[in-house]
Parts: C-alpha cells; structure tokens; sequence
C-alpha cells in the first residue's frame, strides 16, 4: 500500500517511510507546519520492506500510538494534534534527531545475538557475564541507534559516538535519556496491569522551537516487544522459548527461511497463512494492551476514506 494524496496545503511530495507515509501541510488558519502521517499496512523485518502488506497492521500501530502518546504527555511534550482516521495521525512538524533511542529491560532479539557471539558491550553499554537469554538486566539499559532513511540499515552507536559526530548536544542527550527511562518505567507499569512485560522499545525525538518532542510511534509491536508475564519465570527457569507479542516471530520465520536481510539474499515467499498469523498477531496485541476488543475499520476503498478524513480535518 502507498499513497500519492495532494491534501489542501500541502507543501512537496509524499516521503514515504518503511512503513509511513509523510506529508507536510500548511494549517490553514495560522499558517503553522503540520505532518500528516499515513500508518500503511506495509511491514519491514532487518530495515527491509516485505514484498505484502499486513491487513489492519496500520490500523492497529496508529490506534495504539495514539493512545500510548495520549497517557504519556504528562512525562514529555508529543507531536500528535489529531487521529482523523484509523491510520492517521497529524500533529506539529519537529526537526527529528538523527538517532533513536533504544531501551532494554532484558537480554533479547539483536542484544542476546551479539552477546551470543560473545560481545559483552552494546553501543558503549557493559553487560554482565552469565546471561541467558531472555534474562532481566539488573536495570534497562540504554542502545541508541543511527536513524537511517528508507534502504538504509540503523547501526548500533554509542552516546560517546552520538556526541563526537554532533548528532546531539550533550544538555539535550540529558533530556532524551531521563525522558527515555520515564517513558520505558510508564510502558512497563501499563503493561503489567493487562498482564505483560514490556521488554524493550524504542523512542524518536524531535525539536520545535527549542524544546524537544517524542515523536512517531510508541510502545507498538513494530517498535517494542512485550513477553507474556504468565508463564516468564516458569519458561526462563526451564529454558524454554518466552511466548511473546512483537514482531520478532516474524523475524525467526525469516531466519528459518534464510533470510536475514544481507546482501545476496532472496525474501522467503509470503504465504496467505503467514499473512494471516502476522495480522493476528497485531491485533491480539492491540486486545491485550487496549484491553478494547478490535474494530476492523472499513476495508474497502481505504485510500479514498482516509483522504475524506485528511481533507474534511484540514478544512475545519
């Protein structure tokens, strides 16, 4: 799914994302920049994007980003003005930092590969020596990244790295680790209440006017993965394999299929029963952190709903 919309205002061309579509528009009654992000049904796995789209994958990222940005404000300022649609946001336009701010609670997914192949620092961070996989860090750690555009593959950095190359300043790297651990401890606190683990995430941040702004999305199963809290210590215990919502299920699949995203290497084919489990999979998440029951939004003519929406917001 791609959008090619012309919206009342809007200034450029559509930048399209791995899974978003941006576009910038001038609000008409006081002239500010606004960003009007399209949540699409396409997925990425190892910053590649997949061949097929997942059904209601947009709808259920957009939904909980909306919520989750909502029950945070109080911890930091956000972006988001509106949700017009199911899968839009539109919200204030932030020149974005260049990094983004990973935050680990437990020794999984890249972190447990590298420290399987026996590194014992990750972005400059130290990790202790005996971990399983799957184990809790004595206190979340925290595993920036570069932010790359569309082709491009986010590589590990460290804080010393992010300051040396300008990427922030050191007073507002401060500021985007103290919002980073208060946003991690709220997703964690939210999550135990519907009987999860949050196990890490990440956050993008952006600067308006001299302040900065969380951005994007947050705590979705694109950019964070939750383990179920029935049955972690049991499994951990016993090394069993943690039953888990997010979209690393997806990324053994592909692995399995011989596909890491390196060079040389061919997409697995998508069958209707992949599709099918992934789409699932969104869904139970958005059920069990919502605790809502999921309402499938109009699946037809979908391009056409959300330009109405875009369109009759913009118009207000």
């Amino acid at each position: 799914m791609e959008t090619d919309f012309h919206f009342p205002g809007q200034i450029g061309n559509v930048k399209r994302g791995k899974v978003r579509d941006i576009y910038t528009v001038i609000d008409q009654n006081d002239g500010e920049e606004l960003l009007v992000m399209i949540t699409t049904d396409r997925v990425s796995a190892f910053d590649v994007i997949l061949p097929k789209g997942i059904p209601y994958k947009g709808q259920v990222l957009n939904q909980i980003t909306t919520e989750f940005l909502n029950e945070t404000s109080d911890i930091c300022p956000n972006w988001k003005i509106a949700t017009p649609d199911p899968m839009v946001i539109i919200g204030l336009k932030c020149k974005p930092f260049l990094i983004e701010m990973v935050i680990r609670g437990y020794l999984t997914g890249h972190a447990w590969r590298e420290y399987k192949a026996g590194k014992r620092i990750i972005c400059g961070v130290p990790m202790p020596d005996g971990m399983k996989e799957n184990q809790k860090f004595p206190k979340p750690i925290i595993t920036p990244t570069t932010k790359e555009d569309l082709g491009g593959h986010d590589a590990d950095i460290s804080k010393e790295e992010i300051l040396a190359l300008g990427l922030c300043s050191e007073q507002d790297y401060k500021l985007l680790e103290d919002y980073t651990y208060k946003l991690f401890e709220r997703g964690t606190d939210m999550a135990e209440q519907v009987g999860l683990i949050l196990v890490d995430t990440k956050y993008e941040f952006g600067k308006k006017d001299g302040d900065i702004y969380l951005i994007d999305e947050i705590h979705t199963p694109d950019s964070s993965r939750y383990f179920y809290a029935e049955g972690y210590r049991k499994n951990q215990k016993a090394g069993l394999p943690q039953k888990q919502l997010s979209k690393e299920f997806l990324r053994g699949w592909l692995m399995r299929n011989g596909f890491e995203g390196k060079p040389g290497q061919d997409i697995p084919e998508m069958t209707d029963q992949i599709i099918s489990e992934v789409s699932e999979r969104y869904i139970e998440l958005y059920e069990g952190l919502t605790r809502d029951k999921f309402e499938k939004a109009k699946n037809q003519n979908v391009l056409g709903r959300i330009r109405k929406a875009v369109v009759d917001y913009l118009e207000m």
